[in-house]
């Protein structure tokens, strides 16, 4: 497991949310008034929906907010299993982000295309302010899963042979994932149970791989994490 990672247990997934949330504004805050903006990146999943719902209703310096994505499937952009989508809906379209930095990546067009042009973008991020992560119940993470080998000079890598539908993704790569200042996991449900014993016990899972220099922040319920 990541050295210097910090597990907040919170009773429902509504708590893991609430408490991201506010972890999320202030770090957004600190950014912006130590460096003029705030760059992050959103995960997909049922409890990262959770959190925006939330922070739509927040009052932030939304002009100095930058978005990118951890990952996204390989379907059209109005398809409802994006990512892109999902967090337009119910975060980017309610608050005052300017289009220009939000970051979308261009999966519509094949794994390799988009890869390779959503690395220009992570390139020129450089060190993000906090990236937002889930976990499955297999151990991935984003878009990376056990078993899977990537160049590890790589920062956004194309995904094959998923196995969760769709097969085709893009993901960004555990080294560019790991730069940032700040990053939290968000996990709930009793389905992640398993997964979370083989973390905590050091196995070499696609989680394990995100090792951050400041360490991780683990926000997880009672279903997930019985100690």
């Amino acid at each position: 497991m990541q050295t210097n990672s910090r597990w907040h247990t919170l009773e429902t997934a509504e708590q893991v949310a609430e408490a991201a949330c506010r972890h999320i504004l202030n770090a957004a805050d600190s950014a912006i008034s130590e460096r003029g903006k705030f760059k992050l990146v959103l995960a997909g999943g049922s409890t990262p929906e959770k959190v925006y719902r939330l922070l739509a209703k927040a009052d932030a310096d939304w002009a100095n907010w930058h978005i990118y994505y951890g990952d996204e499937r390989c379907l059209p952009v109005d398809h409802q299993d994006r990512n892109s989508l999902m967090a337009s809906q119910v975060l980017l379209d309610k608050v005052a982000i300017p289009a220009n930095q939000i970051f979308t990546m261009p999966a519509e067009l094949g794994p390799e295309v988009a890869a390779d042009r959503y690395k220009l973008a992570v390139a020129k991020a450089g060190m993000f302010d906090m990236v937002l992560l889930g976990m499955g119940e297999d151990g991935h993470t984003a878009s990376l899963f056990p078993g899977h080998q990537h160049p590890q000079d790589e920062l956004v890598h194309a995904v094959y042979n998923s196995p969760k539908p769709p097969p085709e993704r893009v993901s960004i790569s555990a080294k560019a994932l790991s730069n940032t200042r700040e990053l939290i996991f968000l996990i709930t449900g009793a389905n992640k149970q398993e997964a979370v014993k083989l973390w905590r016990s050091g196995a070499d899972l696609p989680v394990a791989r995100i090792a951050p220099e400041n360490g991780v922040d683990v926000y997880i319920d009672s279903d997930a994490y019985k100690p």
